[in-house]
């Protein structure tokens, strides 16, 4: 056997501390099942593998020795040591100049020193004219209907012009869980009514909220304001309208969805619209066990996304035929792709926009070349899948600062509709004997390597143009999943959260993490996923040519414990960081520092937000801004230089306990029910950071 550097007997062995509950509601318990990706592609170890190998025979025409063990030591004692950086003091990056908050488990949000906080606006705070106050023991559907969604999850803030200080809160509402919602609670018998508001409570949420002079947040009764549902009219545009496999009949035209759920991240366009990911939408479909039969085609189609003819966890089906994989099989096809609202608008038609792709979209966000092109990146968020750009035939026009110019904002929501959907393949020289599944930095210093982004999918004015053989336009748009298999992408440890940095143009992933990496019959390690059973997850950092097909790549963060030799923080002292696992959502302030929201933090803390630096002997300086009660995960940063915003989701949502029996009283304290929320924290006399 090889032997192993002292430092790597660092133990980690917990697991997120996302628990069972939250998986069953939020993805169908998805990390316990199969992960759908089945294919045989070649992950790019293998093909590291094979180019080592060559280059071996090339150089020497040495034999290849048969030990294993053999094997493993010669490459262990070929590896030059990395030096560790040296502890010197380096100047603080301007936007981190701030305390960092130790890791806890306290059932509050606790933000750095010096700063204050509030909370915007929480479940069932009355959004619309009428709403009535939050009453946990007497909701209603119509009520939820006029309140802020249970389980937020992306929030964009959008300053309204001409008001100083007011500005668009948008927010998603992920998902539901009743266990914390309803009292007494049976999940085997769900009520008319329990489904009734869980429809009306989840969606998308326009709120407009005003900054007081002390700096707090409120929410205003102002006429944009608006509920998005699970059952509000969306429009379908792309290859995937009027296409057989979105037809209904409810619906015979394919272009007319009802509804959207499972609303991950999302992003704040430069025209002034929210993108949002519909991600795991599989789970609100299902069926009585056996009474959906499919033919193989059908069948596989459904098993590759997670679709499953069994009685779904909420068991909507039972209400709503729509929702019956036996009755309406083509239902479920209707969801998955990235939806565009115009919030500046509460009379518009929100669109879904199958040229991007369907899949699970944890979000999508934009990067505009100086040419004013428009290249929107999205992850699917599942184990061994894959990370996806579409560059728009169009260029994006000027609406103004109160998106007033009409026909600007016209052609911008069509924007995303015409142009080439593309999925990445990463390579990288590195040896493969480097990559060993330890997490073990190989000798080079850091994990590298370059890519490509393979068309998938063109689309126009005048039609579409599927670019993988055997499949049509419709097929690429419908089932993106099966395309991408084709094409040979890499297989990635759940890449969530996209953003490009608006300073230098590099693009980041969130890849939160896979603890079934290298595991028995499942994909192997390699340079951007180089550890087995990843708990912690890392950050890819791209260089783009953004309209382009080619990219490099680095890992900027590899993280989890810094005491173990399985973590990297970007080549920054590690006895100097803030301890950072399960990455999740990202966000940029001003000075072009990274920020990080978690999501099942595996390091026995609660979940928070992390400022990183990127650039000079600072880059991967890692600071925890702020943590969140317990139970709870951290999503939807939005940082300015004044003002940080977070969503709390799911506090106190433990397998052990209920609404009546709660883990967590946040945010009302006492005895109250727990209450997701949005938070707001600023520095009195003084900008972020600084």
């Amino acid at each position: 056997m090889s032997l192993l550097p002292l430092n790597l007997l660092v133990t980690h062995d917990g697991k997120s501390r996302r628990q069972h509950i939250t998986c069953r509601y939020k993805c169908g318990d998805a990390c316990s099942k199969p992960a759908p990706n089945t294919s045989d592609n070649a992950y790019f170890g293998d093909v590291v593998k094979a180019m080592s190998r060559r280059s071996m025979l090339r150089a020497s025409g040495v034999t290849v020795l048969a030990a294993a063990a053999g094997s493993a030591l010669a490459a262990c004692d070929s590896r030059s040591p990395v030096a560790e950086p040296a502890a010197v003091d380096v100047p603080t990056p301007p936007g981190m100049n701030f305390t960092a908050v130790a890791a806890n488990t306290d059932d509050a949000v606790t933000v750095a020193d010096g700063y204050r906080q509030s909370v915007v606006i929480r479940w069932g705070d009355p959004v619309l004219p009428g709403a009535p106050e939050f009453d946990v023991a007497n909701q209603t559907a119509v009520a939820q209907r006029g309140q802020f969604g249970f389980n937020n999850d992306f929030a964009g803030l959008l300053p309204i012009a001409g008001q100083s200080g007011h500005y668009l809160l948008v927010t998603n509402f992920e998902y539901v869980t009743p266990q914390f919602m309803f009292a007494g609670y049976d999940s085997e018998a769900p009520t008319r009514d329990q489904f009734d508001i869980e429809i009306a409570a989840i969606g998308m949420g326009v709120v407009e909220v005003s900054r007081d002079s002390d700096g707090t947040l409120r929410p205003v009764i102002g006429p944009r304001n608006r509920r998005i549902t699970a059952d509000t009219p969306f429009a379908l545009t792309g290859p995937a309208a009027g296409s057989e496999f979105v037809k209904t009949a409810a619906d015979p035209s394919g272009s007319r969805v009802l509804g959207t759920f499972a609303n991950c991240s999302g992003g704040v366009t430069p025209w002034g619209t929210i993108l949002s990911g519909e991600e795991n939408f599989h789970s609100y479909f299902g069926a009585a066990e056996g009474s959906a039969a499919v033919g193989p085609v059908e069948a596989d189609r459904q098993k590759r996304y997670g679709v499953a003819a069994e009685p779904s966890e909420l068991l909507w089906e039972t209400f709503d035929p729509r929702f019956d994989l036996a009755v309406a099989p083509n239902e479920v096809n209707r969801f998955g792709y990235v939806v565009e609202l115009n919030p500046w608008d509460p009379e518009s038609t929100p669109i879904k926009h199958s040229a991007m792709g369907r899949f699970k979209h944890e979000g999508s966000n934009i990067y505009v070349t100086d040419d004013g092109a428009v290249v929107a990146y999205s992850g699917d968020d599942e184990r061994f899948d894959y990370m996806y750009k579409f560059v728009s035939s169009k260029k994006i026009q000027d609406p103004g600062p109160a998106r007033d110019n009409a026909e600007a904002m016209a052609h911008n929501m069509t924007i995303l509709d015409e142009g080439t959907l593309y999925v990445a393949k990463l390579t990288s020289d590195i040896p493969a004997a480097e990559i060993d599944g330890s997490g073990a930095l190989p000798s080079s210093g850091s994990f590298q390597g370059s890519g490509t982004w393979i068309p998938l999918l063109r689309s126009g004015a005048d039609g579409a143009e599927s670019l993988v053989a055997g499949m049509n336009a419709a097929e690429v748009a419908v089932f993106t999943r099966f395309a991408a298999d084709k094409a040979g992408a890499t297989k990635m440890d759940r890449p969530e959260d996209f953003e490009a940095n608006p300073l230098t143009g590099k693009v980041y992933v969130a890849l939160t993490n896979n603890d079934k990496r290298g595991t028995d019959g499942k994909a192997g390690v390699d340079a951007a996923n180089p550890r087995n059973e990843n708990k912690n997850g890392q950050v890819l950092e791209i260089t783009d040519d953004h309209t382009g097909t080619s990219f490099t790549w680095d890992l900027l963060l590899v993280c989890g414990d810094p005491a173990a030799a399985d973590t990297y923080y970007g080549g920054f002292d590690k006895t100097k960081v803030s301890p950072i696992s399960c990455p999740d959502n990202l966000a940029f302030d001003s000075h072009g520092n990274l920020w990080i929201s978690t999501d099942g933090n595996a390091l026995g803390s609660n979940d928070g937000l992390f400022a990183v630096a990127l650039d000079g002997p600072s880059r991967g300086e890692t600071r925890q801004f702020l943590t969140v009660p317990v139970g709870a995960e951290t999503c939807g940063p939005v940082v300015t230089d004044d003002l940080v915003t977070v969503c709390v989701q799911h506090p106190g949502e433990d397998d052990d306990h209920t609404l009546e029996s709660s883990l967590s009283h946040w945010p009302d304290g006492g005895a109250s029910a727990p209450r997701p929320a949005v938070v707001a924290v600023w520095r009195d006399g003084g900008n972020i950071g600084v």
